[in-house]
Order: structure tokens, then sequence, then C-alpha cells
């Protein structure tokens, strides 16, 4: 939520569709919540923000959720709208091995985090905004915290810490 925050602040953004992945192409394990949950949570912390929407489009479909064919279908939700990508560096340096690269350059600005400092690499032909701070947080140091019984404060949203624990998600302890 802080990026998506920092993001509507830095590029002037009217709105943030939260957009959860049904299956990655490219990650081998399972995510460690099913799709309604991971929606649930999401609806959860953008509850009563205006800028901010969560859409199950990917979370419908049947197979792997393939970037290009989501901004097509957002293309086509909200023709002649500008739409912005948020990601992290570490997505960023990976873009080139997503399937159609080339859609994504061409219909997307990226929004791009770095974490601890890191600094993204332009790329020639690619229309990207870089938010500076410092971004520590990642999904799998959330993930390792909370297979321990850890302290989540500060990495997540009360409501979604409360959410992971009640159902014993990615492993949480309660």
């Amino acid at each position: 939520m802080a990026m998506a925050e920092a993001a509507v602040g830095a590029c002037g953004l009217d709105r943030v569709v939260f957009v959860p992945c049904r299956e990655s192409p490219l990650k081998d394990r399972r995510p460690g919540a099913g799709g309604a949950d991971r929606v649930a949570m999401l609806e959860g912390v953008t509850e009563g923000l205006g800028w901010a929407e969560v859409s199950d489009w990917e979370i419908g479909r049947e197979g792997p959720s393939y970037s290009w064919e989501t901004v097509a279908y957002f293309r086509g939700r909200w023709p002649g709208v500008e739409l912005w990508w948020v990601m992290g560096e570490d997505q960023w340096a990976a873009l080139e091995r997503w399937a159609r690269p080339e859609v994504l350059r061409e219909g997307l600005r990226f929004i791009v985090f770095a974490r601890l400092g890191a600094e993204p690499e332009p790329r020639a032909g690619w229309r990207m905004t870089v938010v500076p701070g410092e971004w520590e947080v990642s999904s799998t140091r959330v993930r390792e915290v909370l297979v321990t019984g850890g302290d989540v404060s500060g990495m997540l949203m009360p409501e979604t810490e409360r959410y992971i624990r009640e159902r014993g998600l990615y492993g949480a302890r309660a």
C-alpha cells in the first residue's frame, strides 16, 4: 500500500487497480493463498480509498496470467487512457523475459520502485519513472517471517496480517 500511495503521489495517478495474478508463468511455486483470499485481502486494505480498485480479472481466467493479456483487457476497458504498471526493480530487470514484452513496451509506462537504493537501468524504447525511497519489504521476506511466527508489523497492514494468521495462509503461525 505504501508503494501504491507513493505512485499516486509521484505520478499523479487517478486510480490504482490491484490485479492479483492467478498463476505466474515465471514462478515455479504456487501461491500460499488462493485467488479468493488474495482478492479479499486487497479489498480489505483498499476499502474506502477513492483511488483504489481491485480487479479479479486474472483470477477468474484459466491458465497462466500473461501481463500482455491484462494490458489488452484494460486497454479495451479504458480506451485512450494512459496505463501505468507499478513494479519493483527486480521485475523491471526481468521484464525482457516476460511474454510479448513489445506489447508492454508500446502500451505502458512503468513506475519502478528500487529496493535498498538499487538504481533501475533505463531501457531504450521503454518509458519508466523511478520512485525513490527505501522499499525494503518483499513478499518473500514477509512469507519467511510469517512461517516463523515473527513480527510483520510495518510489513503488512494489520487487517491483512489478521486475515493471514486466522486462515493459516503462507504457513503463518498464530
